[in-house]
Order: C-alpha cells, then sequence, then structure tokens
C-alpha cells in the first residue's frame, strides 16, 4: 500500500494521464475553471451561507495536506501532456471501512475523448490495488447526464438516492450514490472497460428514484 509519505506514481493509459497536483498547476487551472464556469457551476460544490473562491493555490495546498494526512489523492488529468481537469480521490476512510469518494471534472474542450472514464477507471484500479481500499463511491446529481454515462460505461453499481445530500451550485442537492468493490473488478475496472465487459445495466436507475415529470 502506497502510503502519504512516499512518491505518488503517476498513473497513465493511452493518452489520458493521472498525476498528484502540484502548486505551480494553481493558473492553469485557475484559467480553466474560469473559462469554463457556465459548463462547470451546476455540478460545483458549494458551501451554505460561503462565497465561492478561485484562489488555486490554497485550493491545492489543501488538496495535498489531505493528502499528507491520509484523507485524499488529488490528481490532475492530463491529455497528450496537457492539463484537462481534476479527480480527486477523498473522504479515505481506513479500518473497517477501507472506502473513499471520487470527484472531477473536466474542460469542455477536452469533452467526448473518454478522458473522464479512463481516469476514473485508472483511479479506482490504483485506489484497490495499490492505496489499500476496498469500495470506491462516486455521487452524481440525477440531472449530470454526462457523469452517469461514466458510470454506466464502467459498470458502478447504482446503490440508491441520496435526498438533499451535497450543497452543489448554491443548494443541497439530490444524488444518485454508485459503488464498486474490489470483488467486483477482480481484472481490474480499466481492463474490464477496455474488454467491454462493463454491465452497464448495473447503473440502471431504479424506477422509483428517477425523477418525476
Amino acid at each position: 500500500m502506497i502510503l502519504p509519505s512516499e512518491p505518488l506514481p503517476a498513473l497513465q493509459y493511452d493518452r489520458v494521464a493521472l498525476r498528484l497536483v502540484r502548486v505551480r498547476d494553481a493558473r492553469t487551472l485557475q484559467r480553466e475553471l474560469l473559462a469554463n464556469r457556465s459548463w462547470l457551476q451546476p455540478w460545483e460544490a458549494t458551501i451554505p451561507g460561503g462565497v465561492a473562491t478561485f484562489d488555486m493555490r490554497v485550493s491545492i495546498r489543501r488538496l495535498l495536506q489531505q493528502y499528507r494526512d491520509g484523507g485524499g489523492y488529488p490528481f490532475v488529468m492530463e491529455y497528450d501532456g496537457e492539463i484537462a481537469g481534476q479527480l480527486n480521490i477523498w473522504g479515505v476512510a481506513r479500518g473497517s471501512l477501507a472506502s473513499a469518494t471520487i470527484g472531477y471534472w473536466v474542460s469542455e474542450r477536452f469533452a467526448g475523448r473518454g478522458i473522464t472514464p479512463t481516469a476514473v477507471a485508472l483511479a479506482t484500479d490504483a485506489a484497490f490495488e495499490q492505496y489499500g481500499l476496498h469500495r470506491m463511491e462516486i455521487c452524481i446529481r440525477p440531472e449530470n447526464v454526462a457523469s452517469l454515462r461514466v458510470v454506466q460505461k464502467l459498470g458502478f453499481r447504482y446503490e440508491g438516492l441520496r435526498r438533499r445530500y451535497i450543497h452543489i451550485d448554491g443548494d443541497w442537492r439530490d444524488h444518485y450514490a454508485f459503488a464498486l468493490t474490489r470483488e467486483d473488478v477482480p481484472r481490474g475496472v480499466l481492463a474490464r472497460w477496455v474488454a467491454g465487459d462493463a454491465p452497464e445495466s448495473a447503473a440502471m436507475i431504479a424506477p422509483g428514484d428517477l425523477p418525476h415529470v
């Protein structure tokens, strides 16, 4: 198991790579976030009563401190060596739970290139094989069709509706919860997806949890 005191190896498949975020990434990430406001704002976490900040240096330092404390693994996503977004394994619980959650964003100009499912697969495999975790969860707003497609592609299992679960874009929002455990993917998430064996039906939403029109 890789500990926070040890170097975190980069992860790569084809043209997509994940590496530990660095403070010197702040300017590039801040530029991407500001350029993608309309694209990202509906899915961005907010703080009740708080004011949104775009000080990426502060944000990155906090993420790296969480990494050093063993609470997360913060990555940048790269495509052909260019920063395309961020992926964060957060809420790491050790001991008998050995679980964590994945969150991510990708710039609109990189959408549609398979970057996010590849990155999520790489990160989940690393969590199971290198970071000592047993369960990975992804929580997605029902309106976020693009992210729902990611968990469908990778065969994440639908686990239920969490009402008013996370404060997103200024209010408490419902989220669908999806997860995988290490036993679900003995060959790995990436290998199963690349082979075309991921059961997309696993992410099917229970009819009673679908939005009422």
